[in-house]
């Protein structure tokens, strides 16, 4: 853990430096800004903080010589995140990264001071994060990942590769408000292309094998809802529908990369990336409440050719051909 010097005491032993930038106002007293990292499994999580920290060495930052990095996991458990939050807030860091819905609800409550980034918000506006989208007003910002807006799509793609999809099962956390916000759109969404939908709330890790187990014969694919528990969880659902013989979507492509069958939806990778740039913003001295959250720019279709074989489906030339990544 890496302890750096508080916003009071370097105004207090600067006088009337407030106008610096943080990051150079830290450096000057010999000390490095800090930043937070607030998430729930480290492996889960690690290619998209890759990204982010790619970002930022290319921003010129390095780790222990012009940034320290203090990191906090919950490993999983959504009742750790509130005191993680406030040990960062305690150990003054100079910006917290949330990685989740969440760790950036935990964030905001523990601190309303320091500046807090989100790489990823289904609906930051929704979920009483940011005032709007073009002006925060707060101690927060970041980029919204627009999920429940792709449903429809994600069906789409489901009827063109599954033959004869009429009965489709949703997985989705049942704690998670803009998880149910997606499960919705999905709803809406299904009747317009015939589709019957089975909806299986999970609350819990132990909840996942039961409830897949009883889609079998009662389910031709599955819509898995992303979100932080899931996300954790990815590894165990996907290998469950695999020996269930049961396709697969999902919003993101690491969920592919784990054995999903296919994926529709923003890049993560290149929102982390783009978090990036805001942690530089506030490290330079901009503040959270005048920087819009942005939308997504990059969207991918990735789908995985060895998880189609496994269960014994074929997927169309004609749709591996739009496809932006073949998982082979």
């Amino acid at each position: 853990m890496t302890v750096t010097i508080g916003r009071r005491e370097l105004l207090a032993a600067l006088g009337g430096a407030a106008a610096w930038p943080l990051a150079a106002r830290a450096q000057q007293l010999g000390k490095l800004p800090t930043i937070g990292i607030l998430g729930s499994d480290s492996a889960a999580w690690s290619q998209l903080v890759f990204a982010l920290m790619q970002r930022l060495r290319e921003l010129g930052y390095i780790e222990n010589r012009t940034v320290a990095i203090d990191y906090r996991w919950t490993e999983g458990r959504n009742d750790r995140y509130a005191a993680m939050a406030v040990e960062l807030v305690r150990v003054r860091v100079d910006v917290i990264v949330a990685l989740s819905t969440p760790a950036i609800v935990a964030a905001k409550k523990a601190t309303a001071v320091i500046p807090i980034v989100f790489p990823i918000a289904s609906d930051p506006v929704g979920d009483g994060l940011v005032a709007s989208l073009a002006r925060p007003g707060g101690n927060l910002t970041g980029l919204s990942n627009q999920q429940p807006d792709l449903a429809g799509k994600r069906l789409e793609i489901l009827r063109e590769i599954v033959p004869g999809l009429s009965r489709l099962a949703v997985l989705a956390n049942g704690h998670s408000p803009t998880a149910m916000l997606n499960v919705g759109e999905v709803q809406a969404a299904a009747p317009k292309l015939s589709l019957e939908v089975n909806t299986l709330d999970l609350r819990r890790a132990d909840d996942i094998a039961s409830a897949i187990e009883q889609l079998k014969g009662r389910a031709q694919a599955i819509y898995v809802v992303g979100d932080a528990f899931v996300f954790d969880n990815q590894t165990q659902i996907n290998r469950l529908a695999l020996v269930a013989r049961l396709p697969t979507m999902h919003n993101a492509r690491g969920y592919v990369e784990t054995g999903g069958l296919v994926s529709y939806g923003t890049s993560f990778p290149d929102l982390f990336r783009r978090a990036g740039d805001y942690v530089d913003k506030i490290l330079k001295g901009a503040k959270p409440a005048d920087m819009p959250v942005e939308q997504p720019t990059k969207f991918e279709l990735v789908v995985n050719l060895k998880t189609a074989r496994a269960i014994g489906l074929t997927i169309p030339e004609t749709f591996l051909v739009r496809t932006d990544e073949v998982i082979e």
